[in-house]
């Protein structure tokens, strides 16, 4: 397609205190081979002010915008997504990057079929300097189910999308934007947003085109969610597990998902688990066993028995679990 017949893409990039990650992916952004994009950088309240890397670009595709104080890093990307003009959304957080083409080998497969939601690719996974690693890069590709996928049309796409989990909606998908009310995403999936807005693009009716190559990368650092509540922050481990519950539970009341619900319930029996960790580990020990005790009741687990056990030895011991 040339520029005069390409729909507008716009780009949602939510930042918070990247200014050196950020320019990276906003070099990215302007590099991409299709041309007709807005790039939407809403900057929530840094205490570094990320304007003048913004501003550097000169780039008048780039629309900037600053929260007076910090709103929450949920509240802040819906903000970026409603600020939206174009006939698509894709996703580049601040700290990923996307291969030139991203772009323009997405865009195409939902120009040529009006029943596709989304299109989704492959990804690669970096480390902080930006070193593509490749083991890890193939293990999750296997992992979630891309490894092995064939390109084309998948509709619909409930286990592709929420059991699977090959589409990552948060960096490797681009959506068409009128499909999805922005409204209907609740503030309680916090950092699952991306699932969430799986499961709303799912439940359209619609299909999704996958593009069997690696066109963005994922940056694994030590700021992320994953990383840090996969280590000693309880309050990241806690958080985590709470969005993830809440997105378990809405999928599990679904009848259009009834025959994924023995995995959603399954799932739902090992956050129970963690959150319950993550409150030990915040010494909140009576609401921990009660997590302990509802995954239990859901399935036998040893990582939860023992959990369970130890949370009834004195508090600091209990709390280094």
């Amino acid at each position: 397609m040339d520029m005069n017949s390409q729909p507008l893409v716009s780009i949602i990039t939510p930042t918070y205190n990247r200014p050196e990650y950020l320019k990276q992916a906003l070099t990215s952004a302007v590099r991409q081979t299709y041309k007709n994009i807005e790039i939407i950088v809403s900057d929530n309240c840094s205490p570094e002010n990320p304007q003048p890397i913004v501003e550097s670009f000169q780039d008048p595709r780039i629309r900037f915008s600053r929260n007076e104080k910090n709103i929450g890093m949920f509240a802040n990307t819906m903000k970026a997504f409603k600020m939206a003009r174009g006939k698509y959304v894709a996703t580049l957080l601040d700290d990923d990057l996307w291969e030139e083409e991203f772009l323009e080998k997405l865009v195409p497969p939902l120009e040529a079929n009006p029943e596709l939601v989304l299109s989704f690719c492959d990804h690669y996974i970096i480390d902080a300097d930006g070193k593509i690693d490749r083991e890890i890069t193939e293990y999750c590709s296997k992992l979630f189910q891309r490894a092995n996928l064939q390109e084309g049309v998948y509709q619909p796409f409930y286990k592709l999308g929420l059991v699977d989990q090959a589409i990552a909606t948060a960096m490797a998908a681009v959506i068409r934007r009128e499909a999805i009310n922005w409204d209907n995403i609740p503030p309680e999936v916090g950092g699952s947003w991306d699932i969430y807005l799986t499961y709303l693009c799912c439940s359209t009716g619609m299909g999704a085109y996958y593009y069997p190559e690696k066109l963005t990368k994922y940056r694994r650092h030590e700021q992320t969610d994953t990383m840090l509540s996969g280590r000693r922050n309880y309050q990241a481990k806690i958080r985590k597990a709470q969005a993830e519950m809440f997105c378990l539970e809405r999928f599990m009341e679904d009848e259009k998902l009834k025959e994924f619900k023995p995995y959603f319930q399954q799932k739902w029996a090992k956050v129970n688990t963690t959150l319950g960790i993550g409150l030990m580990r915040a010494k909140q020990i009576p609401e921990a066993r009660l997590y302990f005790c509802r995954s239990l009741r859901q399935k036998l687990n040893l990582r939860t028995i023992a959990a369970l056990m130890v949370s009834f030895t004195p508090a600091p011991i209990a709390a280094r679990f």
